[in-house]
């Protein structure tokens, strides 16, 4: 694994401050996805790497600014953030950091606008989230927030953002993906006043809210867990097909990525209805042995990382 700084003049940043941006945005993503950072500069080539760290940096700081403080607290802080985007999207330059590092990855990288432009309208549906009614509701989140994310992150793989293929399969993989959060962090969100669970799905199995929210270990939580479970796992199964419109540079990441929801699924299809008491984490171990069976055997000559 090289230095970042290597990584760095393999992506031909070159300019101080503009250095030091991207440094902000390596530190930020080590802090808040320890497992992705080191999952990005183990199996991305360097000069894709401050790219890729700069793209989820952006979205998961974008993501952070919706989920922290009363609705009123946060919709003031996100027309702000969303203003200060916008503005630096059309002029080309920016006063945050990770903003900074952001425009230049998505010029060198010629990210369509109009992923990032949806992302921040769809990111709006979190200030002050309503839940969702049914399934309809649930895949419309699906298209207006979690595609969008995830076209801004995983699109910087190609130049021009992807194909039309490439798209299509990154909508598939962001309903698994979605779907996944929504049972891993079942016990927190519904902690938070939040339940992303459609209300169809819990009156087809018999049970309320309440239920959920106090716990309660019955028939039609276990069925509701076990077939939301089965549905996103259906779902990840069809977007494998990722692999075959995903660049060479990136398929290594994507594997490890399909792999590692798999095994949050594993563990929730062990835990059942005890998903609504705690949250489920990734087991370090288990982690490590998948980031160990993508990532490349690293040579005689390679140099470790001083990040």
């Amino acid at each position: 694994m090289r230095t970042w700084r290597k990584s760095l003049e393999a992506a031909e940043v070159s300019q101080g401050v503009l250095r030091d941006d991207y440094m902000k945005a390596v530190r930020f993503m080590q802090r808040r996805e320890p497992a992705g950072y080191l999952a990005v500069r183990l199996m991305v080539p360097a000069d894709h790497q401050p790219h890729v760290l700069a793209g989820y940096a952006f979205a998961s700081y974008t993501d952070d600014v919706c989920d922290r403080g009363t609705v009123d607290e946060r919709t003031r802080r996100y027309d702000a953030w969303d203003a200060q985007v916008r503005t630096a999207l059309d002029s080309g330059s920016a006063e945050h950091p990770l903003l900074r590092a952001f425009l230049n990855t998505a010029a060198a990288r010629e990210l369509p606008r109009r992923w990032v432009d949806s992302y921040l309208d769809g990111a709006r549906i979190d200030l002050d989230f309503p839940g969702f009614a049914t399934e309809a509701d649930y895949q419309r989140y699906v298209e207006q927030l979690t595609w969008p994310f995830l076209m801004i992150t995983s699109g910087l793989a190609h130049q021009g953002g992807g194909s039309a293929e490439f798209a299509a399969a990154c909508r598939l993989f962001a309903d698994a993906a979605q779907r996944t959060d929504i049972l891993t962090d079942l016990h927190e969100d519904l902690r938070g006043g939040r339940l992303y669970l459609p209300v169809s799905d819990l009156d087809r199995y018999d049970i309320t809210r309440e239920d959920l929210e106090r716990g309660r270990d019955l028939p039609g939580v276990r069925a509701l867990v076990a077939a939301t479970a089965r549905t996103a796992r259906a779902t990840l199964r069809e977007a494998g097909v990722l692999l075959d419109h995903c660049s060479d540079e990136h398929r290594r990441l994507m594997r490890f990525i399909l792999d590692l929801h798999h095994q949050r699924l594993e563990s929730v299809a062990t835990r059942g209805a005890t998903v609504t008491r705690r949250p489920v984490r990734d087991r370090p171990l288990a982690c490590l042995r998948l980031l160990t069976r993508r990532a490349e055997p690293v040579g005689a000559t390679a140099r470790t990382s001083t990040l």
